[in-house]
């Protein structure tokens, strides 16, 4: 399987600005590596981490975000993970979208864990469901951001997939945090870590750091193809998911009826 990650430089709340540098960067994907399966983009992909969700929000089934998506996934022939902020009931909520080559959208995942530290949860309303999909032969789980420190999802998602992917705005300053969990994940659960975070500054002033990465069922940092600043392809063999798990099958010596108690 091969993907794409995106370090995009978010312009503050600017669709149309993002728009443009996500059609840059497709071009340059397609131009290079033409067999790209999936192409993954960071948290809130046309507007950046913003708490103003009335005013990026959007209905699902006129979202111009996600049609903006299917057409440029239609032009170039390539799935692609993005971030969208969606309504539901009186709240948004922050959900992570995938759409195929043909345009289709595949499925929506809203994040399950807002981020209370910046009082996401007051502006966005929690996801209640896990989401997965199976895209080039990989069954991928989907998670953003905050998601990463409650390892108990991801014990979920590696029943079935050996692909996880997590969409951040994580900050410089925790990024120490977002290397290490990432890496924990990848090992805990013998599944590919795919972690996409945006670059640049924010327009809270937050600063953001190059940090998108891949890591393998082994703990290992996997070197990709670097196509930019912000664009690195990885070649991903699935199989060694497979392999690892049947050399050294550690769930089967988990104590679930054990750890239900504190969960």
């Amino acid at each position: 399987m091969k993907i794409a990650l995106v370090s995009l430089n978010q312009s503050w709340e600017n669709k149309a600005e993002n728009k443009q540098k996500v059609e840059k960067t497709l071009a340059l994907i397609t131009e290079h590596c033409s067999d790209t399966n999936l192409v993954v983009y960071p948290e809130m992909t046309l507007t950046g981490f913003t708490m103003e969700s009335e005013k990026v929000k959007e209905d699902e089934l006129s979202s111009e975000t996600i049609t903006f998506f299917q057409e440029q996934a239609k032009k170039h022939n390539v799935s692609i993970a993005f971030g969208v902020v969606l309504t539901k009931g009186d709240k948004a909520t922050n959900n992570l979208a995938v759409v195929n080559n043909q345009g289709v959208l595949l499925t929506t995942y809203a994040k399950i864990h807002p981020f209370s530290y910046a009082n996401e949860n007051d502006f966005y309303q929690a996801g209640e469901e896990l989401k997965k999909l199976t895209i080039a032969g990989a069954t991928i789980g989907l998670t953003i951001c905050y998601d990463l420190r409650f390892p108990e999802l991801y014990q979920a998602y590696s029943k079935d997939c050996s692909v996880i992917l997590n969409i951040a705005n994580w900050p410089e300053r925790r990024v120490p945090h977002w290397w290490a969990l990432i890496k924990a994940r990848a090992i805990e659960n013998q599944v590919f870590m795919v972690g996409v975070n945006r670059i640049g500054k924010d327009g809270n002033g937050l600063l953001y750091v190059t940090s998108s990465h891949i890591v393998s069922p082994y703990g290992e940092v996997l070197k990709g193809t670097s196509l930019s600043e912000e664009v690195v392809v990885y070649d991903l063999n699935l199989e060694e998911v497979v392999q690892y798990r049947a050399e050294f099958p550690v769930k089967n010596d988990r104590k679930i009826t054990l750890y239900k108690e504190i969960l």
